[in-house]
């Protein structure tokens, strides 16, 4: 049974709307349904996104916690020439998995405290990823597969 007041207010109401846009709550819900998906489109398209040295440091990290171990080794590590050091800022390896040959190269710029040198007549070990072997990594922050030769400076210290 309709009161006086809620007469009037369907009344008020144009008859050519659809029932579902003839009630309040209905076109409260649709408006705050429509806010928030903007607002979610709105978030995914003005996000932060991550760049691609952070990229790079979670795959090496994924990679140093849950890749696989193998044995490889350096073919080339091209060295930086600034002076005092020289360092590489690459280190091209390759290795086997299941018969199959896999070269690789991984740049090692931002890990110059981890890398030091190398020569590309000694073993290494390699992390891959066991669902996509090409994925390797031979240096980390947390991990390092290079058999490095005792630092000259080291032996000074001591």
């Amino acid at each position: 049974m309709l009161l006086g007041r809620d007469t009037v207010l369907l009344s008020s109401i144009p008859s050519h709307l659809p029932l579902d846009l003839r009630f309040p709550r209905n076109v409260a819900a649709i408006a705050i349904g429509t806010a928030a998906v903007a607002g979610i489109a709105w978030y995914a398209l003005r996000r932060p996104r991550p760049s691609a040295e952070e990229i790079e440091r979670e795959r090496r990290d994924l990679l140093a916690r849950i890749g696989r171990i193998t044995d490889g080794s350096i073919t080339d590590a091209p060295l930086q020439q600034d002076g005092s050091s020289a360092e590489p800022l690459v280190i091209v390896y390759n290795y086997r998995i299941a018969g199959v040959s896999y070269e690789c190269a991984q740049d090692v710029t931002y890990l110059a405290e981890h890398v030091r040198d190398v020569r590309a007549d000694l073993p290494i070990q390699v992390r891959y990823d066991m669902h996509n072997p090409g994925n390797s990594i031979v240096v980390s922050e947390s991990w390092s597969g290079l058999r490095l030769s005792p630092h000259p400076h080291d032996s000074e210290i001591a």
